[in-house]
């Protein structure tokens, strides 16, 4: 039999399709490369619903798109086993038990984040945090640096970032085109044309449901949601590479732009949305419902949420329904693929601007800006220097570089070791 009529004949009901998408949403713990792995064990090994090829075909083009690309891939293996209902089923599954948890996360943060015994602890957890993203940092390098441009492209994307403080969007969109002006133009493969009217038709009607929310804001009055929509919505657009790669932007437009959290706050935001199921990009969730919450209390809280998480996760739906069917076509045009790679080189000196500016934001309690014509360069003040906040970094890398813990037991150990260090 062969692999088409196998997955025919083990074709998933709508019902299979809800039970393994939560169960895939609940155990989705430890980022991307975890999550991706779950998936192959439960749709290509333990269940026939896709076959490697199919897998490894959707996950190179979900790598393509703005968004988390894990969830995007169960959106694709919905799509794939049951059509639109599907997708929609697989990839809200994915979201939704770790969005439960961020919303409680939020209130009870809101609720305690004051208390001293509470900031010791996220003491811990911002440690950790520094950590888990220069290991971030170590595992893209490792992929993405292959050759002298690539390395260049890093480095040149960290000085823009760090050193001048370039738009993150400038810089992605910059990577991407010399990407594809340096790629290859050889097509590996000729593909039969796919009309492109359905495509069409799901870009109007799944555009048409993203803006709605930011209709019924404007309608209402509601500027905080009106400014969430169109910042989320921004971001939704240009998160190439992951969370970790658009988080400095983030934290630099709603610290200093939008005044809506300090600093210390959104480390504590990433610190939590570690601790989750899902998307790591569920730390705008996190973002929203807290500044809805200083805002205007609980209700605004609510709002700001759902608006966060409609702005960021239905264009992903959009991405995949529209352009699943070009799978194929995609595969065999090196420009794209050039730009992909480009993109993800840049993103390893995004990275590393995050890693630095978390660091230094950890580490030091105060700091300064350096603005001399085009440079605008953070720094810290050196008489600040917190050595609590350096040992506790020093441990967190003991235990995640040197022993491999996973992130959630060495966050839980790290926020205990922060409560320790504050009773000291």
């Amino acid at each position: 039999m062969s692999s088409s009529d196998r997955l025919m004949d083990a074709s998933p009901s709508l019902q299979d399709i809800t039970r393994v998408g939560l169960r895939i949403g609940l155990l989705s713990f430890g980022g991307p490369t975890a999550q991706i792995a779950l998936m192959h064990k439960e749709l290509v090994e333990d269940r026939p619903w896709l076959t490697e090829e199919q897998y490894l075909r959707a996950l190179s083009f979900c790598m393509l798109l703005p968004g988390p690309e894990a969830m995007q891939l169960a959106t694709y293996a919905g799509w794939r086993l049951r059509g639109i209902p599907g997708g929609l089923i697989a990839g809200g599954l994915f979201v939704l038990p770790g969005a439960a948890v961020i919303m409680a996360l939020a209130l009870l943060y809101a609720q305690l984040g004051d208390v001293p015994l509470v900031q010791a602890a996220f003491l811990g957890i911002k440690a950790a945090v520094v950590v888990i993203v220069a290991q971030a940092l170590l595992k893209i390098g490792r992929k993405a640096l292959t050759g002298r441009l690539q390395r260049l492209m890093a480095a040149a994307a960290f000085v823009a970032l760090f050193v001048f403080a370039i738009p993150f969007p400038l810089v992605i969109l910059v990577a991407g085109a010399i990407g594809a002006m340096t790629a290859s133009i050889v097509t590996t493969q000729d593909s039969a044309p796919i009309p492109i009217r359905r495509a069409l038709t799901i870009f109007a009607v799944g555009g048409l449901v993203w803006v709605t929310p930011l209709g019924l804001a404007a309608f209402a009055g509601a500027d905080l949601l009106v400014d969430a929509w169109m910042f989320f919505s921004k971001l939704a657009v240009v998160t190439f590479g992951g969370a970790y790669a658009v988080l400095a932007y983030m934290t630099q437009e709603v610290v200093q732009s939008l005044g809506w959290l300090t600093t210390e706050e959104m480390i504590d935001a990433l610190g939590l949305a570690e601790t989750t199921p899902g998307p790591l990009i569920l730390v705008t969730q996190f973002v929203g419902a807290l500044a809805g919450l200083k805002e205007a209390g609980w209700p605004m809280a609510f709002a700001m949420a759902g608006v966060t998480l409609w702005a960021t996760f239905v264009p992903c739906f959009i991405w995949i329904f529209a352009g699943a069917p070009y799978i194929d076509w995609l595969a065999g045009r090196p420009r794209l693929t050039g730009a992909l790679g480009m993109i993800t080189a840049a993103v390893v000196g995004v990275i590393a601007n995050l890693s630095l500016w978390f660091g230094i934001h950890v580490v030091f309690q105060e700091t300064a800006m350096i603005e001399t014509g085009p440079v605008q360069m953070l720094v810290p003040s050196w008489s600040s220097f917190d050595p609590a906040a350096f040992g506790l970094t020093a441990v967190a890398a003991f235990l995640l570089l040197r022993l491999g813990w996973s992130i959630p037991l060495a966050l839980a150990v790290m926020a205990g070791a922060g409560m320790l260090v504050g009773l000291v």
